[in-house]
């Protein structure tokens, strides 16, 4: 269960903006659907035949000066294929600064999880990181880019809400929106603490899906493509790696894992204002990154080790991970 009721009559819609995937769920009336697509896109030469080719596949795309820019799932599928890597419109949480299309990437790809051909005039709540944990990146631009494509597609009144809180508010029922929300995705592990669905801290750190394939396949002497196939369809925790891609993965998995764990430890240390809860809390992993078997065993033991100033009740897993924030910015939207 979550916060919020449906509001009959009316569209909502909970949208998760990451850098690896962007998921939009819909509440008409108790009635759900959820879109996905990958946050990338790869480019073809321009041909008409590719052109209706796509078309005729219901492939969202973009045509930007002789060439195609395919964007969503196929965008993997066909990187696969023809050896090269995808692109991506967002960074580390936020637009990419080297993209120089990224604001129409982001807003076709918007548009096809969206359908605001069906559902213009919705309301919409959308998904923004936390501030770093160390460094200066600022968030303002971002929310401010994505809400105002929102707005041009038909979203008027788009509205930001914290990505590690709508983990919180969309896994916590049962203890009153209190506890710890973690998302691993593409860009940033966010993190947040909820004290009765009020955040206490939020915080992000750089180390997360696109580190770990970068780093495992510069080391493999592989393609981060090839590398995020072989994490997303086969790599899991059992101490027995079977080539250089998975020993890679398992390496700079700890090494995320590690740098979350120390991340919760400073900012909980640093934060003036904690409240004091008086038992122990839950902590909830979510995100693409949590996927693999034996991640929610191996992030366990690692908080002993991290020495956290506040005791932890349990870790669990997020009953849809790759939809928990999503789900969660929908509850917000829901109960306003």
């Amino acid at each position: 269960m979550t916060l919020g009721l449906s509001q009959p009559g009316r569209t909502v819609i909970g949208l998760d903006v990451g850098t690896s995937r962007v998921v939009a769920i819909r509440d008409t009336s108790g009635q759900r659907v959820t879109r996905s697509e990958l946050n990338a896109f790869l480019t073809l030469p321009w041909s008409g035949m590719t052109e209706a080719s796509l078309k005729r596949e219901s492939i969202p795309f973009l045509v930007q000066g002789g060439e195609i820019l395919v964007i969503g799932n196929e965008s993997a599928r066909l990187a696969d294929l023809l050896g090269r890597e995808v692109r991506r419109p967002m960074t580390r949480g936020m637009l990419n600064p080297e993209e120089p299309e990224s604001l129409a990437l982001i807003r076709a790809i918007l548009r096809a999880v969206l359908e605001p051909e069906i559902t213009a005039g919705a309301k919409v709540r959308f998904s923004v990181p936390s501030p770093p944990l160390q460094g200066e990146d600022s968030l303002t631009f971002h929310e401010a880019a994505v809400k105002q494509i929102l707005e041009d597609l038909g979203y008027p009144g788009a509205a930001g809400v914290n990505e590690g809180v709508a983990v919180v508010y969309s896994e916590l029922f049962e203890t009153n929106y209190t506890g710890i929300g973690i998302s691993c995705g593409g860009g940033l592990c966010n993190a947040a603490l909820a004290y009765l669905s009020v955040p206490a801290l939020c915080f992000s750190i750089p180390k997360a899906g696109d580190f770990i394939d970068a780093s495992a396949a510069a080391v493999a002497g592989e393609m981060a493509t090839r590398v995020r196939l072989v994490k997303e369809q086969s790599f899991h925790f059992n101490g027995n790696y079977p080539d250089k891609v998975q020993q890679a993965l398992a390496v700079y998995y700890d090494d995320m894992i590690q740098a979350v764990t120390a991340g919760l430890k400073q900012a909980l240390q640093g934060c003036r204002s904690l409240p004091r809860i008086g038992r122990p809390l839950p902590v909830v992993l979510s995100g693409g990154g949590v996927l693999p078997e034996g991640f929610r065993d191996r992030f366990e033991r690692s908080l002993p080790e991290a020495g956290l100033p506040l005791p932890v009740s349990e870790v669990r897993m997020a009953r849809r991970p790759l939809q928990a924030t999503a789900e969660g910015v929908l509850a917000a939207a829901l109960s306003e």
